[in-house]
């Protein structure tokens, strides 16, 4: 018997999902947990120390493959209706999810607009008598070493474009950490590998400082657990160095960062955020002073211990 959980979207929507996973782990120790999600996660699934198996599923389009009814489904996704529909069709004993009248679902609590994402899964499990701790976000370090140790990562893309601060200025913090002494790489996903050496040439560094498109989720998590910066947008980079406890700055807008900031009290990040005048009036010499304050103090007893990797059989 599986309790089967659906979150079949990015890394930052998993890494958020990270205490939530945790607190069905616990509860439910003696079955089999499954996470539905895109197969390319499955590194970051294992790190999470509460998956046996991720059974792929890149949207949803439709049901995941062929699985026998789940003893417990739990919709880590989304309000629905589509994803309760999706969890439904797979006839589980027991459907633990938001409140949906649509979707025929009846029971849960209610959704609440604009709540943290952390917070959100949380609560949807203590409605059903789980508790679920949302500080619990860290990861395993990865057991492949990181690409690059001890770098200073930034990171220009985003799955939004709205999202995105201008190349130009991420070039010029990256120039500036260069040259006090950072090593510095440029991250991103495959599609983001001609931004990313385009981010790298204007600060002039060195054509394979360029990493995006090389580094599978598992390498990305290794590269930040062992980074001493990362400066990024909104974007699964960000909720990696959360969880491992890396300093970051965190460029928000146009959405305000209520719902997806690190957790208040992690002295070690930085939001920025200029409220409706959106990214492009944060300005660069704010970044860099804040990654000063950050990188300066990273070597402080404050930073917390990244946990060490999962040991075989965990994931």
């Amino acid at each position: 018997m599986t309790v089967l959980a659906l979150r079949a979207l990015g890394i930052g929507d998993l890494a958020t999902a990270v205490p939530a996973l945790r607190a069905l782990r616990a509860a439910f120790p003696a079955r089999r947990m499954l996470l539905a999600a895109p197969d390319w996660l499955a590194p970051l699934a294992e790190l999470t120390g509460a998956v046996d198996r991720l059974v792929p599923l890149p949207g949803l389009a439709g049901p995941p493959g062929a699985l026998p009814p789940p003893w417990v489904a739990v919709n880590l996704h989304g309000r629905g209706p589509e994803s309760h529909r999706l969890l439904a069709a797979l006839r589980p004993g027991r459907l633990i999810a938001f409140r949906n009248p649509a979707a025929g679902h009846l029971d849960g609590p209610q959704w609440r607009e604009g709540e943290h994402e952390v917070a959100r899964w949380c609560r949807l499990l203590d409605w059903y008598g789980i508790p679920a701790y949302p500080g619990d976000l860290s990861l395993h370090v990865p057991a492949v070493p990181p690409p690059v140790p001890a770098a200073a990562i930034v990171h220009p893309g985003s799955s939004c474009a709205a999202r995105r601060w201008p190349a130009r200025r991420f070039a010029e913090v990256a120039r500036h950490l260069h040259r006090a002494g950072h090593h510095v790489v440029v991250t991103g996903s495959p599609a983001e590998r001609r931004l990313a050496q385009r981010v790298a040439a204007m600060a002039g560094l060195a054509p394979a400082s360029a990493l995006a498109g090389h580094t599978d989720v598992g390498a990305l998590a290794a590269l930040v657990a062992a980074a001493r910066l990362v400066v990024s947008g909104d974007t699964g980079v960000a909720h990696l160095a959360t969880a491992y406890g890396t300093p970051s700055v965190v460029l928000f807008g146009p959405e305000p960062p209520a719902r997806w900031a690190p957790p208040a009290g992690r002295g070690q990040h930085r939001v920025l955020w200029h409220g409706v005048r959106g990214l492009r009036s944060i300005p660069v010499p704010e970044v860099l002073s804040a990654a000063a304050e950050i990188s300066t103090a990273q070597l402080s007893p404050a930073r917390p211990a990244a946990v060490r990797a999962a040991s075989p059989g965990t994931g």
